[in-house]
């Protein structure tokens, strides 16, 4: 218990809440809490910061930042270390304001995980994130003294989502949105992938199912949160066993007996879904995610590229740099991620000229379109440099087919003779999704996705496809699709491709590892991954079992990479049915709601992967 809680408050750091008082806050700043009335009349608790010195003839922009993850410090002597995304943006001067969400800590009404948006409301009783947004501030400029008029909204995470939602407010002063690892849809982002149930977050859901009786500070959930009485996830998890039996911890937890009574994507999730309602987007956005963000990758490239899509007009921008889950708030000196080392002082440089540059811009400067950011501020993770574009992906990405021969060999063109690689998947000894078991009980699971892949390459279930030694450099820049041909003698299957960067033989280890036990000398580094549950290769509403060994086309997506393979490096394609416990289990027989299978619904099955299955990558030239 003490472990899951002092991780929580790690994650709450990585949100953007810091707790530790600040003398610079406390001398430049005074505070004032008030309660702010939305249009149905509920209160939502409101901490506001302006500067000493703000006045009639001395204004200052907002920034805003609304989070179910709680306000904290409380009480108007007390002041957090911080104010705002970076100690830079809190000494340009702004005034900033926090609030707590609705059935949050010391706010009114009823919580509800990823508000349904609703597009156009009717009466005061409709109510959602963009109209409790647009109520916020339009008190705010009417009532907090010395300020400008303007008003910009940032957040990571779940507070990231309550940025992007609050986009949809369409409230005249919101200039500038900035959701960082913003949520986007809750069947695609963090709680699943494509579907498939990431057990990773099986420790989490007394954070968000657990309703508050009255207002509070302090957070409630906290006896409802699980000892597992081991270090060990993997085990914890396996020895659980289906998940139909996780309800003796979670039988009153309601997040819970949502997500398992529906597996499909039906309108449950589909109402939770932001990237459908941005038709007509007013304020200048900044999407920013982090090319390791095990949790939120997913949202802000989907966000961005609809916006792209449905308002070209819109000034609307994206951000990614080599980090994981929300690094970019906070400077760790060394840039890392896992093992692998991208330079120093990186969230430095994205604070001071990129993040304080856009808001300075449409806050306090002329607001206009020139604001001096490309449309695509991409960090390339290969050869550890920022790179600008006009547009994502690049307007210059040329398509590529990687076909995924049967001799183990990648190859550019199709094999010209027939043929297959198989292997048993047994979900009672599933492949584990990492080396590291002290990250298998955490609220995220951070370093697996630059992690070593040789633990999982070398096992009999696992398929390896390795190009031959790069004599070029090869630049990976934009969008990923996997065409697999496969077989199983089951009637479901789960389907995760990597996408991994073979080094060299001579590569040294960088003097910041932090396992002194990896060596880089052939390190197998994952660059991307993504799992699709058979069952829905035909849509995600409806689920559908395969014809066991019958030859069927799987298609996915994987998310987004720039990531150049060095020349002497190696491209390398895995193939894999099981990744645990981030991934819940396949049954692999299939079952209508794989929430409530049996134990004898688990069964072994031979996986069949055909030579003309390839992966479709974009190629920067």
């Amino acid at each position: 218990m003490k472990k899951l809680l002092t991780l929580f408050v790690l994650f709450l750091t990585i949100s953007g809440v810091t707790y530790a008082q600040s003398d610079y806050v406390t001398e430049h700043f005074t505070k004032k809490d008030v309660y702010i009335t939305m249009r149905d009349g509920v209160k939502l608790f409101t901490s506001i910061y302006t500067p000493k010195d703000a006045s009639a003839k001395n204004k200052y922009p907002i920034m805003m930042q609304r989070t179910c993850y709680s306000i904290a410090p409380y009480g108007e002597t007390k002041y957090p270390r911080l104010l705002g995304p970076s100690k830079y943006m809190m000494q340009e001067g702004y005034i900033f304001v926090y609030q707590d969400v609705r059935g949050r800590y010391k706010s009114e009404g009823t919580w509800t995980n990823m508000t349904p948006e609703i597009d156009n409301k009717k009466g005061k009783n409709q109510v959602d994130e963009a109209s409790d947004t647009y109520d916020t501030i339009d008190w705010l400029i009417k009532n907090v003294t010395g300020n400008n008029g303007r008003v910009g909204q940032w957040g990571i995470s779940y507070p990231g989502f309550y940025s992007a939602a609050g986009i949809l407010s369409n409230h005249p002063a919101l200039k500038a949105s900035s959701p960082q690892a913003p949520i986007s849809d809750f069947f695609f982002d963090d709680f699943h992938h494509n579907g498939a149930f990431l057990e990773s977050y099986f420790f989490t859901f007394p954070v968000f199912g657990v309703q508050k009786t009255d207002t509070t500070s302090k957070a409630w959930y906290v006896n409802s949160m699980i000892n597992p009485g081991t270090k060990d996830g993997y085990q914890f998890l396996l020895d659980m066993g289906p998940l139909k039996n996780a309800d003796k911890y979670y039988h009153d937890n309601f997040f819970w007996q949502e997500t398992i009574n529906h597996p499909n994507y039906d309108e449950f999730w589909q109402k939770r879904a932001l990237p459908k309602h941005y038709y007509k987007v007013t304020p200048a956005v900044m999407l920013v995610g982090g090319w390791y963000d095990a949790e939120d990758l997913t949202g802000p490239l989907a966000i961005y590229k609809t916006i792209e899509k449905k308002d070209p007009n819109a000034y609307n921008t994206i951000v990614m740099g080599p980090f994981g889950h929300g690094r970019w708030s906070r400077e760790t000196g060394h840039t890392m991620h896992s093992n692998i080392y991208f330079g120093d002082s990186i969230a430095t440089f994205y604070q001071k000229n990129i993040e304080a540059k856009f808001f300075n811009h449409f806050l306090k400067g002329s607001g206009d379109k020139n604001s001096g950011l490309p449309d695509a501020y991409m960090y390339d993770t290969g050869k550890k440099e920022w790179e600008k574009f006009d547009q994502w992906p690049a307007a210059a990405a040329t398509h590529q087919k990687l076909y995924l021969n049967n001799n183990g060999k990648l190859s550019e063109t199709e094999p010209n003779e027939k043929g297959a690689e198989t292997y048993i998947s047994d979900p009672m000894k599933p492949v584990p999704y990492t080396e590291d078991n002290t990250t298998t009980l955490g609220f995220t699971p951070h370093n697996y996705m630059s992690e070593d892949q040789r633990f999982a390459g070398r096992r009999p279930d696992v398929l390896v496809y390795e190009s031959e030694v790069l004599d070029n450099d090869v630049t990976l820049g934009g969008e990923i699709m996997a065409h697999l041909k496969v077989a199983t003698t089951g009637t479901d299957a789960d389907w995760i491709v990597k996408l991994i960067d073979v080094y060299p033989a001579n590569t040294p280890n960088n003097p910041y590892m932090p396992n002194k036990n990896i060596i880089l000398s052939n390190y197998w580094q994952m660059v991307r991954s993504e799992i699709m549950p058979a069952r829905f290769r035909e849509g995600f509403e409806k689920a559908i079992p395969m014809v066991a060994n019958q030859k069927t086309d799987v298609n996915f997506r994987l998310q987004d990479v720039l990531h150049t393979f060095k020349k002497g490096h190696r491209i390398m394609i895995q193939v894999q049915s099981t990744a645990f416990p981030l991934f819940a289990r396949n049954p692999q027989k299939f079952v209508e709601n794989p929430y409530k299978a049996d134990e004898s619904d688990y069964i072994k099955a031979t996986q069949t992967v055909f030579n003309d299955s390839y992966i479709d990558v974009d190629v920067l030239k």
